[in-house]
């Protein structure tokens, strides 16, 4: 298969070069962004989507993800998959997927989760959201950026499953956050401390997979002065999404929406959105835990 890619960010550009590693064609475009090794660049986004059989984005937000289908659906062949790899609203995906059906082209809402270490190993988790046909004709190509690939139900279902799993990730990082900046003003060895951690009923992703403290546990952003590997806006936009399909299932989700203020005051009052998101520990570990509180 040819491949088409939009969005060639921090997940986007080792996702496509993971694909061209792997044999496939690929052509990509980002307004931003240089196409990365191995994937080549015709130099505007209708030409790196016009005749390929799949064009994956991966894009920052739902409005962008629609302005891209209002410009490329027209460019899309009939029968070409598009697999969105952004998380954006749950109605966003919907009516996307109904825009595309008109063109002739299938729509499978596949989200990720792993960061861009697991963009780069190539061991992301995908969850997919789309007909079965069209999932089972792009399953190859997402096992090929993918460790993990879930078919989760009908369009949509992949973001619904997203912001699921991100209702837990924001609040488990900031607690996480909370017990190291506790063990450190206790005057515990942090190193001690996340040996217990990792192997006790403490355990989770965050402590293990993304110590938020430089040189415990495994390498992640604090080893690297916080550069994103997922921005702390990145974190505040899903929780929005989980308000909003909240919102539409009647239901108040406190311990997440508490954590979407606790982000927004750290991106929006603290003008920290570009730091990755377990940085919120900073304020906490140096004392000035009204950075992150009030």
């Amino acid at each position: 298969m040819n491949i088409g890619f939009i969005g060639l960010g921090n997940m986007g550009a080792p996702m496509a070069a993971n694909l061209a590693a792997a044999g496939y064609e690929t052509a990509g475009f980002d307004i931003f962004a240089p196409c990365p090794n191995g994937v080549s660049s015709p130099g505007t986004a209708p030409g790196a989507v016009r005749n390929r059989e799949i064009v994956f984005t991966m894009l920052p937000d739902g409005g962008t993800v629609r302005r891209v289908a209002d410009e490329l659906l027209p460019h899309m062949m009939e029968g070409c998959i598009w697999v969105d790899s952004s998380t954006v609203e749950i109605e966003i995906a919907e009516t996307v997927a109904t825009a595309a059906a008109a063109c002739g082209v299938e729509f499978l809402d596949a989200p990720v989760s792993g960061g861009v270490k697991g963009a780069q190993a190539g061991t992301l988790t995908i969850m997919v959201g789309g007909a079965s046909t069209a999932f089972a004709r792009a399953r190859p190509l997402l096992e090929t950026v993918g460790g993990r690939v879930v078919h989760c139900g009908g369009v949509g279902a992949g973001q619904a499953t997203k912001i699921c799993n991100n209702m837990i990730l924001a609040p488990a990082m900031i607690a996480t956050c909370e017990a190291f900046a506790l063990a450190s003003r206790l005057g515990l060895d942090l190193n001690v401390v996340h040996e217990v951690v990792s192997k006790s009923s403490g355990y989770s992703w965050t402590s293990n997979a993304y110590t938020p403290v430089p040189a415990v546990g495994a390498e992640s952003p604090a080893d690297n002065q916080y550069k994103a590997g997922f921005a702390a806006r990145l974190m505040l936009k899903d929780l929005l999404l989980a308000e909003r399909a909240a919102g539409m299932a009647g239901f108040e989700p406190e311990i997440a929406m508490a954590a979407k203020e606790f982000y927004r005051r750290f991106v929006e009052d603290l003008g920290k959105g570009d730091m990755d998101f377990s940085a919120v520990i900073l304020g906490m570990l140096e004392g000035n835990d009204s950075e992150t509180r009030d």
